[in-house]
């Protein structure tokens, strides 16, 4: 391993993550003297350590259930390295799982006497420790020595945990908490909505059902807000039909308004059934609700995605006869769908309708406006539009640029999207799909050295990578033979909790077999093994 890092340093492929990786497997490991070894000897390969790499240190020591060790460290270097709020949360949580409760509260003492402000992260990890040993103990050392009485920590940690307990499907844990939130008046209807959002979620329909029912018993009662969070939540989860049954079933409990038909008519254009979709609308207004600017713009927007557009139109004509004018979201709609259909004029004959109504336009029309003529490949007037942008004080953001990136590199204009790449970055942050596309770009056109400056300019902005924009840069190394870099970045993308596709990996493997390589590839899939087994990772 440390040959590879003295071959990382020759190449200047070191930073920070690299040591974190080793100390976080060297404490894994229980080799806790060559963890700190290991963060000691960054200075001699040329990478300073500070509060960031600190707090990794802490950590990987915290997580592999050594607390006493990270809060010697934390002891003997704090002068070093000034604790912020987050080195103190490491702490907490560390003692807070040991479980040493007095310890806990010691370190936020001195958290607070430092003058380090607690965050809502702080209390958080104060209230997951004392709810599994005693919730009682929480609300006792809140109120006595919560240093900042406005924050309010108590309903927004508790809401915290809830959904924590519930993403990680403990359920019974989280009921028992919200019992205890009961018995200290803490509950309101938005705990019982992050209850239900995260049952929908999991696809547990009937208890997402079971929570909304159960509110009363909770002192709790449900009005048509609660009502609207729960179709919501069905709908969002893709169940329209059963959101549908438990309107017919509740409707005459709560009296729907423009927001309760509005979720269902997003869930059944999305479904996509718009037949039933009319019939809800219909519905809506034969019950004397009239619809609304986000009535008309879910009606809208689901008739041009299944390419109904003409029937859009009519529904736009339809708002200027009940007085609700179109918003800039309805026209940029309406110019995407034409722009879908290729149908340029009419795309361009929509926008210039909508400045003639007065409607100012925004980034998404503006977008939706580029996209329709790279569609039909006039670049003069998407340039064109850009400009325009910019005197008119639109600043465009990534997706501006992605869409006409994909449209560049799709006609092999290369040189064009990376004089476009650059120009774009003066302007607006890339995301994923920007980098991913370029790295992806250059390494198709055999530019390696290109490919590997925008993946060092993505590190340099501290933007991180995402499973698209990893597997891209390692399928690409390992096309060119570069099997070292690969492996180091297949590593990384392992220690960041990013589990490769089957394919990267096995691209990958095959390489490192065919240079006998065995040993390597042990260490890998022995990662591999740990991310499997652990994805509660980093």
């Amino acid at each position: 391993m440390w040959s590879l890092v003295s071959s990382m340093k020759r190449h200047s492929l070191l930073n920070p993550e690299t040591f974190a990786i080793i100390i976080r497997n060297y404490a894994r490991a229980q080799k806790f003297d060559e963890a700190l070894y290991a963060f000691n000897v960054m200075d001699k390969f040329g990478i300073a350590p500070d509060l960031s790499s600190f707090n990794s240190l802490l950590s990987a020591l915290c997580k592999a259930k050594n607390v006493r060790k990270a809060h010697q460290v934390f002891d003997e270097m704090s002068e070093r390295f000034e604790p912020d709020s987050k080195t103190y949360s490491i702490l907490l949580q560390g003692w807070g799982l040991a479980p040493n409760l007095p310890k806990m509260f010691e370190v936020f003492d001195e958290m607070v006497e430092r003058g380090c402000e607690p965050d809502i992260v702080t209390y958080g990890i104060m209230v997951d420790s004392l709810c599994y040993v005693s919730s009682a103990r929480f609300f006792h050392w809140a109120h006595l020595k919560n240093p900042n009485p406005n924050l309010p920590p108590s309903i927004k940690s508790y809401h915290l945990t809830v959904s924590s307990l519930a993403k990680i499907r403990q359920y019974p844990l989280m009921w028992s908490l919200v019992s205890s939130m009961k018995r200290h008046s803490l509950l309101n209807p938005e705990t019982f909505a992050i209850i239900i959002r995260n049952y929908a979620r999991a696809q547990k329909f009937d208890e997402a059902l079971y929570a909304f029912n159960v509110m009363d018993k909770f002192g709790i009662a449900p009005d048509l807000s609660s009502f609207n969070s729960l179709l919501s939540a069905l709908c969002k989860a893709k169940n329209v039909r059963k959101a549908h049954q438990v309107f017919d079933e509740m409707s005459e409990r709560f009296e729907p308004d423009s927001k309760t038909y509005s979720i269902l008519l997003q869930g059944w254009g999305l479904a996509p059934n718009l037949p039933k979709m009319f019939e809800v609308f219909d519905e809506m207004v034969e019950r004397g609700c009239e619809p609304d600017i986000v009535t008309y713009g879910i009606m809208v927007d689901s008739l041009c995605k299944a390419g109904r557009i003409e029937k859009a139109v009519e529904v736009v004509r339809e708002m200027r006869v009940r007085d609700c004018p179109p918003t800039s979201f309805i026209y940029s709609v309406l110019v995407h769908g034409y722009g879908v259909e290729k149908r340029i004029e009419d795309a361009v004959e929509t926008f210039l309708e909508m400045e003639r109504n007065g409607v100012i336009p925004d980034v998404a029309v503006y977008n939706a406006l580029v996209s329709a003529f790279c569609k039909v490949h006039r670049f003069e007037n998407v340039y064109r539009v850009l400009g325009e942008m910019g005197e008119k004080g639109v600043v465009p953001n990534s997706r501006t640029c992605n869409i006409i990136l994909n449209c560049l590199i799709g006609l092999g204009r290369n040189d064009e999207a990376y004089r476009l790449f650059r120009r774009m970055i003066k302007i607006c942050e890339p995301d994923s799909d920007t980098y991913t596309m370029m790295i992806k770009m250059f390494f198709e056109s055999d530019r390696l050295e290109m490919a590997m400056k925008v993946w060092k300019y993505m590190r340099i902005k501290q933007f991180v990578p995402s499973m698209h924009t990893f597997s891209v840069l390692i399928n690409g190394l390992c096309e060119k033979g570069e099997v070292d870099k690969a492996c180091v970045f297949l590593e990384e993308m392992i220690e960041k909790g990013i589990r490769p596709p089957g394919t990267t990996f096995g691209r990958l493997k095959k390489l490192l077999l065919e240079e006998h390589r065995e040993d390597v590839l042990e260490f890998l899939e022995e990662k591999m093994k740990i991310l499997v087994n652990e994805p509660l990772c980093d």
